[in-house]
């Protein structure tokens, strides 16, 4: 038998000694990303709707508070829980946004929603923990739960329920399963479906009924068209909120984000908040605390996407892409794919070599049905959408009118 190559049998060797726990399945966007870099580095001109984020920086009242600290500020370790005056806005933001009480001492910064994630599972579920969460969803919620030897539980929805968990589910979940807790999205990732009126109170009676930690995902607030946008917090003061300064702060890679949990919640979060990360990024949280400031700039940068989203869901259809999940909220469209194969990866990698628009595969957010499915962005510039819309167009045309 021939003897495997020495870097083949290093990498094998490797492989045999990680942890279980690093086996999780990639981020298929930023390996998207990565080949829509791969190929603009050869000189092509890329259309970029595959990663949720806005294509404008973050808010000039950010970067000039900024510029400022990194003049006369040291900019070192702040507490674990983040800036007091940073914290102390976020609470006042409750109370003049949604009507709901929350002190300052709820209001837990991270960096990113992302390591709120990672805090709110390690304080509220045990290794071997179920958690349910939608499905289709944004895949980090049980990639990071199976990390963290926790068990995610997929509840499918579908056009019927509105591509949203019913209380309904919930409860026979918790019978059957004895889930621990239930993640919730509105607008959500990657459809952009939001909650109707009185489903977010629907699935927060039935987590209080069956004694479930509610973790409610608000990080597109700010984003929506169609619905009202409502907190958690309203109908439970047992909730544990996430929200984040990338989406309609425009500040993704300045990685800040927060929590808003229950008081008993608080210590335990710091505990973990300090021995994991220290603290966020100070720079960041100078920005984050600037960008309140900046809500004519930002309800501008909202423009353009409702501006984005008019056009392509009149552009799309043309193209032979009618099939569209409703579009409440976020920057996402979810498009059925299906008369045109079938397969997500594949017809997102043709659209990235023949017409140099990037998106995302259906199967990034829901491993069984996915494949029916594309995510496009809507983020950019109005002209890239309109630029993206004609190529698809042109891209059917070519491929004799019945689809790409």
């Amino acid at each position: 038998m021939a003897k495997m190559p020495q870097p083949e049998r290093a990498a094998a060797a490797v492989a045999a000694r990680v942890s279980r726990r690093s086996t999780i399945p990639p981020f298929i966007v930023m390996e998207v990303m990565q080949a829509a870099a791969d190929r603009a580095a050869t000189g092509a001109d890329i259309v970029h709707m595959e990663v949720g984020q806005p294509g404008t920086p973050a808010p000039r009242a950010a970067r000039d508070a900024v510029k400022r600290a990194l003049d006369g500020d040291t900019l070192g370790y702040t507490m674990a829980l983040g800036l007091a005056p940073l914290r102390e806005r976020i609470a006042r933001h409750y109370r003049e946004s949604y009507g709901v009480p929350v002190d300052r001492d709820q209001v837990v910064i991270t960096t990113g929603s992302s390591a709120g994630f990672v805090l709110s599972f390690l304080a509220l579920f045990d290794v071997g923990a179920k958690v349910a969460l939608p499905s289709p969803g944004y895949p980090c919620y049980r990639h990071i739960l199976t990390a963290l030897g926790q068990q995610p539980v997929l509840i499918p929805t579908d056009q019927a329920s509105r591509w949203m968990p019913t209380g309904a589910q919930v409860e026979a979940l918790a019978e059957r399963q004895g889930i621990a807790g239930l993640i919730v999205a509105s607008p959500a990732n990657p459809t952009g479906t939001m909650l109707e009126p009185g489903r977010l109170a629907e699935l927060a009676a039935a987590a209080g009924r069956c004694g479930l930690w509610l973790v409610s995902d608000e990080i597109y607030h700010g984003l929506t068209y169609a619905l009202p946008q409502e907190t958690a917090l309203a109908h439970s003061r047992q909730a544990i909120v996430v929200n984040s300064f990338s989406k309609y702060y425009s500040m993704t890679g300045w990685r800040v984000g927060w929590l808003v949990v229950p008081p008993e919640l608080v210590r335990p979060i710091e505990r973990l908040a300090q021995n994991l990360y220290i603290s966020p990024p100070a720079v960041a949280q100078v920005a984050a605390l600037a960008a309140f400031d900046a809500v004519e700039e930002l309800e501008a940068n909202k423009r353009v996407y409702q501006e984005n989203r008019r056009l392509l869901l009149d552009e799309l259809p043309k193209a032979g892409l009618a099939r569209i999940v409703p579009a409440d909220g976020a920057f996402y469209l979810y498009v059925d794919i299906s008369e045109f194969g079938g397969d997500s990866i594949a017809f997102t990698q043709a659209m990235l070599a023949e017409i140099g628009v990037a998106a995302t595969p259906g199967v990034d957010f829901d491993a069984e049905h996915g494949n029916r499915y594309v995510r496009l962005c809507y983020a950019g510039t109005t002209a890239d959408m309109a630029k993206a819309a004609a190529r698809l167009k042109a891209w059917q045309r070519l491929n004799g009118g019945s689809g790409p």
